[in-house]
This record gives structure tokens, C-alpha cells and sequence, in this order.
């Protein structure tokens, strides 16, 4: 699937790339519900109801992924409910493996994450994943989703990379589009990114259901 000798870069996402994706639709579709609902003194399926539009406006910006932003404007600890929550937090199967294999390489490897930093800590410190990386950054830093071509941009002139010396693994369709339109050269999907759902159909990308798939020839 991957020429190695082609790469010198690895960009690799974390909810649902390198993590279980699991974790975090519970939180939002699961336990966000019940405590919204408890502060409210609402049903939990009204909670949802009145939830879930609230959460698709915002897909795809940066508040999205911000935990202040919902602290705010639900008026819940939102990084305390994750940390209450956090042994469903998992590292997705056969990841600790590439990662080990990549760290004896000569690449560099970046996790690039929409993730807020609360949320960045929590998981860094639950999974012990740290010091595979060369650089850890955060959307948040730069002021930009991953969904937005220019937060490609801005990444290149924080962490220079080659686009077509650079791959790219992520589970976000959007995300791998806007990273395409930028120019980045090698594109992979996740199709099983959270556990507990089934295979997703992924046909404008290469897919891999485990990271397996990428160690031949690493």
C-alpha cells in the first residue's frame, strides 16, 4: 500500500486513527446526554434531541473540538466528565506496534490532532503514546481545523515537510480532502475507527482496517 522509500514524513490524527474512536462517541452521544439531562432535569432522549443539532452545526470548526467552548455553553466540566469517563480510552490494535516500528526508522513522525490540549493530556497520559512522536500539535494551536486547507499550510511552516515526500493517516474524510487540496501526496483512511461500529465503506482513499496492513516493507 506504502512505498517507504518514497517517505520521509508521517503525519498520523488520533481519535479514531491511532486511538479508539469509541471513547469519544460515548462521551458526546452517551454520557454528555445524561449529564446535560441531569442538570436540566430533562429525560435523557430529550437531552439528545435537543443536543444533537447543536453538535452538527458545529462539525468541522474548531469549537467543535474545543472543550472550553462547551464547558461554556452547556455549563459542564466537559475535560472533568472526560476524565471521569477516561478508562474507555483505548489505543486502537496493532497501533503501539507501528508506532515501534516507525520510531526505529529514520521518518518523522508528528501527531496532528483536532484535539483540544485538555483532551490531548488526558489521553497522552492514559495510553503512554508521547514519546513516538517528533512533534505533537494541536489544531487548536494554529487557530484552524484539519478540515480547512490552510491549516496545512500553516503546519508546513511550523514543522516543515515535503507534501510529496508526506504521508497522511486519518480517519476523517474532510480532513484527508482538505489535506489533498493542500497537496500532501500520501492519503490513507481508517475504516474501523471505532471498535464497537462496524467497517465504514471508504472509496475515495486507501483504507486500512489495522495499522498490520502498513508494516510490510517499514
Amino acid at each position: 500500500m506504502i512505498n517507504w522509500k518514497e517517505i520521509d514524513t508521517v503525519l498520523l490524527d488520533m481519535d479514531g486513527t491511532l486511538l479508539d474512536l469509541n471513547f469519544d462517541n460515548h462521551f458526546w452521544k452517551e454520557f454528555v446526554p445524561l449529564k446535560f439531562a441531569e442538570q436540566q432535569g430533562l429525560s435523557t432522549t430529550t437531552a439528545k434531541q435537543q443536543l444533537e443539532p447543536r453538535f452538527k452545526s458545529m462539525e468541522g470548526k474548531l469549537e467543535w473540538y474545543c472543550l472550553d467552548y462547551w464547558s461554556e455553553v452547556l455549563q459542564l466540566d466537559i475535560a472533568g466528565l472526560k476524565a471521569e469517563l477516561s478508562g474507555l480510552i483505548a489505543v486502537l490494535p496493532h497501533v503501539t506496534e507501528f508506532l515501534e516500528k516507525l520510531q526505529q526508522s529514520s521518518l518523522k513522525v508528528l501527531l496532528v490532532t483536532n484535539a483540544h490540549r485538555d483532551s490531548l493530556a488526558l489521553k497522552m497520559e492514559k495510553t503512554c503514546l508521547q514519546p513516538f512522536f517528533d512533534g505533537i500539535i494541536s489544531s487548536h494551536d494554529l487557530g484552524l481545523p484539519k478540515e480547512h486547507a490552510v491549516f496545512w499550510d500553516l503546519l508546513q511552516q511550523q514543522q516543515p515537510f515535503d507534501k510529496q515526500k508526506t504521508l497522511l493517516i486519518d480517519d476523517n474524510l474532510k480532513v484527508l480532502n482538505s489535506a489533498r487540496l493542500f497537496g500532501i501526496v500520501h492519503l490513507i483512511s481508517v475504516s474501523k475507527p471505532d471498535s464497537k461500529q462496524p467497517k465504514k465503506n471508504v472509496s475515495d482513499f486507501p483504507a486500512i482496517e489495522d495499522f498490520r496492513e502498513l508494516m510490510i516493507g517499514l
